[in-house]
Parts: C-alpha cells; sequence; structure tokens
C-alpha cells in the first residue's frame, strides 16, 4: 500500500510541474558534542513522497519518477545501531525507480527546484550545492514557488493512506488525554500529569507532535514549564498531540479542575467556550470559509461574556471592534498533517487562499488558516478565554476598551486563567467528522471521567 499511494502522489505532483525536484530529508543534530544528537525528524515535504524518515536522504523527482539518493550504511554502524537496510532495500520499499550514493547528487541538480529544510546545516548544503539562496522563512522564488504551490495542493486535503495515520495519531492522543485526567488526583506537580499523558504516546511508539502544553497557567499560550504545583482550585490546560512513525500529527487541548469539580465561575466560562467550539464544529462544511468558522467563535464567546456582565455591548459591535480578542487572541485553529501546523514552514502561502493577505486587526492577525474547506481537510477547532496580563493590564487596552469590559465583574473570575477546548476535524462530502470525539469535551462527562 505504501509503495501503491506514494507512487500516486508523485503522479499527482507530475500533473502539476513540468520540472525536476530534489527534496532533502535533512539530518540529525547534535545536542552538545557529535554523537549525542536530538531525535531525528524528517522534512515533511520529503515524507510526503518518501514516506520514510530517512536521515541525510534525498529524492529526486520528475515526470512522475523517484530517484533516491542515501548512501549504505557503513560497515561500524551494525555495532552501535544494529543491521540497517540498503539502499536497494529502501528504494524497493518505497518504489523508486532508481537509487543512487548521496555523492552523486550533485551530478543531478540542472534546472531542479527544492523546499528549504529547517536544519540549518541542509539548508546550508542546498545552497550550496544549488548555487542560489535556498533560505527558510523567505518567500519562494520561481520554480521554488511552482513547487511549492504544487505541493500545497495535494497536501490540503488527505488521501486515504494518510487518514489511517491521522486516524491513529488521534486514537493515541485521546487515551493519552484520558490518562493525564485520570492521573491528576494523585499528581502533586504539572510534570506529573505531564508524564501520564506521554507515557501513553510513547508506549505506542510514537512521539509528541510538538513541546507538550500541561499547565495550571492556561494563560500562557504555549507554556512548556512543568514544574508548578497542582492546587485544589486550579485548573490545568492540557494541549498534547501524537505524531506517528511516519509523521502524521494530531493536536487536542482539554481543561479540567485539579479538584475534580468545575467551581461555579470556571463552569460558567467553560460552558461559553465549549459554545463556540460546538457551534464551530457544527458549521464545517465543504465550501464553508474558515475565517467564518473563526467569527463565530468570536460571536458565541462575547455572547456568552455578555451574558455573564464581563463584556457590555451587543455581540456583533464587541466582535468588530475585537473586544472578544481580549479574552481569545488567537486564531480558532489550523490545518492539521504531517506538521501540526501543517505546511506552516511555508508561511501564509499554504494557509491563505491566493490573493489574500493575514489581517492587521487585533481579533484577526493570529488566524493561521483562510481558505474556504474542501472534503479532505483536516483542521482542528480550539476556541478558548485567557486572563492574559500583558493584554489585560495594558494601559492603552484599557483605555481603548473601558466602556466595554466590566473590570470589577471580572475580577470575581480570578479563579480561571486559561480554558482551551480543541479537537481534530475532518471536513467530509456532506459535512465533517470529528477524529478525537471519543474524548469528552463536556464539563460534567470531565467531572465524572474515571480518577
Amino acid at each position: 500500500m505504501l509503495k501503491q499511494t506514494l507512487h500516486h502522489r508523485r503522479q499527482k505532483l507530475a500533473t502539476l510541474i513540468n520540472f525536476p525536484v530534489i527534496l532533502w530529508s535533512g539530518n540529525t543534530n547534535p545536542r552538545n558534542f557529535p554523537a549525542n544528537v536530538y531525535p531525528f525528524r524528517a522534512s515533511s515535504h520529503f515524507l510526503y513522497f518518501a514516506g520514510l524518515p530517512l536521515p541525510n536522504a534525498a529524492i529526486r523527482l520528475e515526470a512522475g519518477k523517484l530517484e533516491l539518493f542515501i548512501d549504505n550504511p557503513t560497515p561500524s554502524s551494525a555495532l552501535w545501531h544494529g543491521e540497517m537496510p540498503t539502499r536497494d532495500e529502501i528504494a524497493e520499499q518505497i518504489g523508486a525507480d532508481t537509487a543512487r550514493p548521496m555523492a552523486e547528487l550533485e551530478s543531478s541538480l540542472e534546472g531542479v527546484a527544492t523546499i528549504p529544510v529547517q536544519n540549518a546545516a541542509t539548508w546550508t548544503q542546498q545552497t550550496q550545492l544549488l548555487n542560489r539562496w535556498v533560505l527558510p522563512q523567505q518567500p519562494p522564488q520561481e520554480n521554488d514557488l511552482e513547487l511549492a504551490q504544487a505541493i500545497i495542493s495535494l497536501r490540503l486535503t488527505h488521501d486515504a493512506d494518510a487518514l489511517i495515520e491521522l486516524r491513529k495519531a488521534a486514537a493515541v492522543t485521546v487515551e493519552a488525554h484520558k490518562a493525564g485526567i485520570a492521573a491528576t488526583s494523585q499528581a502533586q506537580r504539572e510534570a506529573e500529569v505531564r508524564a501520564a499523558m506521554e507515557a501513553v504516546i510513547i508506549g505506542e511508539n510514537m512521539t509528541t507532535s510538538y513541546n507538550s502544553i500541561v499547565t495550571v497557567h492556561g494563560e500562557v499560550l504555549h507554556n512548556e514549564q512543568y514544574h508548578h504545583p497542582l492546587q485544589p482550585g486550579d485548573l490545568i490546560l492540557a494541549d498534547v498531540g501524537a505524531e506517528t512513525a511516519m509523521g502524521w500529527a494530531a493536536d487536542v487541548t482539554r481543561t479540567w479542575p485539579v479538584s475534580g469539580k468545575f467551581s461555579s465561575t470556571q463552569r460558567d466560562i467553560y460552558d461559553v467556550v465549549l459554545a463556540a467550539h460546538d457551534a464551530c464544529i457544527a458549521k464545517i462544511s465543504p465550501g464553508v470559509e474558515y475565517e467564518d468558522i473563526h467569527l463565530l467563535a468570536a460571536t458565541v464567546i462575547a455572547e456568552g461574556l455578555v451574558d455573564l456582565g464581563i463584556l457590555q455591548g451587543n455581540p456583533a459591535d464587541l466582535v468588530e471592534m475585537d473586544a472578544h480578542a481580549l479574552f481569545f487572541p488567537h486564531g480558532i485553529g489550523h490545518l492539521l498533517g504531517l506538521d501540526v501546523h501543517d505546511m506552516e514552514d511555508l508561511g501564509d502561502l499554504a494557509g491563505y487562499e491566493e490573493g489574500r493577505n493575514r489581517s492587521s486587526r487585533f481579533g484577526l492577525g493570529y488566524l493561521r488558516l483562510n481558505r474556504p474547506l474542501r472534503p479532505g481537510m483536516l483542521v482542528t477547532i480550539e476556541p478558548g478565554f485567557y486572563q492574559v496580563p500583558a493584554i489585560l493590564n495594558d494601559p492603552n487596552v484599557r483605555s481603548k476598551y473601558e466602556n466595554v469590559v466590566n473590570w470589577q465583574r471580572l475580577a470575581e473570575f480570578a479563579d480561571v486563567r486559561g480554558i482551551r477546548i480543541e479537537d481534530d476535524v475532518l471536513v467530509t462530502d456532506s459535512g465533517s467528522e470529528v477524529l478525537t470525539d471519543a474524548l469528552p469535551s463536556q464539563a460534567i462527562a470531565i467531572e465524572t471521567s474515571p480518577k
């Protein structure tokens, strides 16, 4: 099945471009001395067409043909790493038409397009071999741009084999979150909850698809600290996802009370976030604009905060003036696939429909995806509420929104630092399917989860 799928992907690429392509896999990075390396992660673009996480390899694609460049393992490598497959065995496994050593890559570079690998040593090698600048985070030019656009068009929607992998990642992620909820009653620190969650992922021979967020300080959106003690009145925000051995990702967030029961104020805010989460998922369907999904979340959150007396005014007007973004500053979600923020190495080229540009508005500037939804897309839906001191204590912010925020009422919700609820949602031909639906999101279900 792997060979058939890879063959189909490169045949589709061949219908979109008429020039040769070389994609590098990248290589290991040393932590502090050469033999002590960070875990290797192959370039996602390489993985999409080669299928295997091969370090220090490259593939040449032209007219639907695949040529593999990789060195055979050295005799001494068996001592440290065991017997490794040969170049020809790998070529057979992935359906390569030919296989050659890396030293011969230099003779196959004429007229090729590429995409820079994030690994610094590799993109330096790309720049040197191609005799032109190939830099991450820079807009691609000419054939590189055409290649990027072609790959985006393929990776925006997922084929059957990709969905098999994505469902595996989702299923393991669900079990990891259940383990985290169950471990909380006996845990003393965030690190212990994180350990319980990541143990499930590691036990399935997977890794995390990003650095886990397991924190009582959910107002720090990408908090990667795990030393805080767990107190009875705290909420734990856990944003943890599994990645399969082939690189396919899941991305899920749940928020639950350390004590096992939400306070009345925590429950009030949680239900507002959940209402936005549920409304957005219900709206997902082919042809719907993802920006409209985001604005729906903003409106539902504004309505809920008006009902609670935190915001004052008409919800639609509050969203128009970005008042909701005081508490929901990020976008509603993003693409999900081989990368947890799929293809964001290409910047907004992947996330934004051609001709669209990122907004400068406070309430829209962090929107990562601005395209109409299509069957086969996998997106996250992740509304939230956060009391971020850097936002709420900013004198300019206070001045601008002094008439629409009831600061005295807001102070009554001091035990809500951050709440986010996130699921992975597949766009289907007629609507959507939540791949992570087996993980409860209703407050009562979380409170009664096995402890």
